[in-house]
């Protein structure tokens, strides 16, 4: 299905204005550029490790949205016109040029499915559920859903963390995942034999995930617990996952979560237990070390990488 779409050149002043006009009018679904700095508060709440460089804030804003093309868009830009003539009354709307094109109607959630491809981490074989793959040779195979959550295996953090347990995951040992993802690390050290076996994840679709991907690899209901916290400022998750219990604990997850996470997991753990960690990109090794190193309870065992990314395995003392 093709859409039309309109650019609406504004300013950062008019855009909520706009916006409430649009919707006012009937249009969900908007878009909104500008070159608005973020808060501190906006980079918080952001979990990536390296925060886009916005060119210097010069007042201009976009606003896109979208009409269906058996729609009148004569008349619905007529209506949108009206209201901007309303709005310069009282705000800087500047330009107010609507550039016109068409766009496709595209499965955004779905279309990243075409580029992930049964791979393997060493002798670990992983392939989506919806492809087949030829299993021969392999000591484990791994069918994963993500949904849309983080965590098909194929990042260099993933991969970094599924060696670190291949290595030291033993028969009985209690794992947990912190930030747990698609589920994949927790499902594959249940799968190599750990006893309890916890994953947690702020995010509850990572949780559905999580709990969907283990079903389908055979694991028995209950077998993995899942559920959604934040484990390192949230008592009631804090106690729910238990103190002093844990072989391993594993966090793929960013530079910026793991330096407080090591602050707090050190309590869940068993002495002599390993803290696995990733999702570091190479600048912010240092860091990650130094916040392990300054803690008394942990100490750097092991560090390993991979392309422009790190893990940092500490142990429990």
């Amino acid at each position: 299905m093709k859409w039309n779409k309109f650019r609406l050149t504004t300013t950062t002043q008019a855009v909520d204005f706009v916006s409430g006009l649009l919707c006012e009018l009937g249009i969900d679904g908007i878009e909104i550029e500008d070159k608005v700095q973020l808060s501190e508060e906006d980079k918080k709440k952001m979990f990536i490790d390296i925060l886009p460089e916005l060119p210097e804030d010069d007042g201009v804003a976009y606003v896109t949205f979208y009409m269906e093309q058996d729609e009148d868009k004569h008349a619905m830009l007529e209506k949108v016109k009206e209201g901007l003539n309303d709005i310069k009354q009282f705000a800087d709307i500047g330009s107010a040029v609507i550039e016109e094109s068409v766009t496709e109607d595209k499965d955004w959630v779905n279309n990243w499915k075409q580029y992930f491809k049964p791979f393997a981490v060493d002798d670990i074989l992983i392939k989506p559920t919806w492809e087949e793959a030829d299993k021969q040779g392999y000591a484990m195979v791994l069918d994963i859903d993500p949904g849309t959550s983080f965590g098909t295996g194929m990042h260099e953090t993933t991969q970094l963390c599924i060696r670190q347990l291949r290595k030291y995951m033993k028969e009985g040992m209690n794992l947990l995942d912190v930030g747990c993802g698609s589920g994949i690390l927790s499902i594959i050290g249940r799968k190599l034999g750990s006893a309890m076996t916890k994953g947690i994840d702020v995010d509850e679709n990572a949780v559905k995930a999580s709990v969907e991907n283990a079903r389908v690899n055979g694991i028995a209901e209950g077998d993995i617990e899942y559920y959604a916290g934040n484990i390192i400022d949230d008592k009631e998750v804090q106690d729910k996952t238990g103190y002093g219990c844990y072989d391993i604990v594993v966090a793929n997850i960013l530079a910026d979560i793991i330096i407080p996470l090591s602050a707090e997991i050190p309590v869940h753990m068993k002495k002599g237990g390993l803290f696995i960690t990733s999702g570091i990109i190479d600048m912010k090794e240092k860091d990650v070390v130094k916040a392990i190193e300054e803690n008394e309870y942990l100490e750097v065992k092991e560090i390993t990488r991979q392309g422009d990314w790190v893990s940092v395995t500490a142990q429990r003392v």
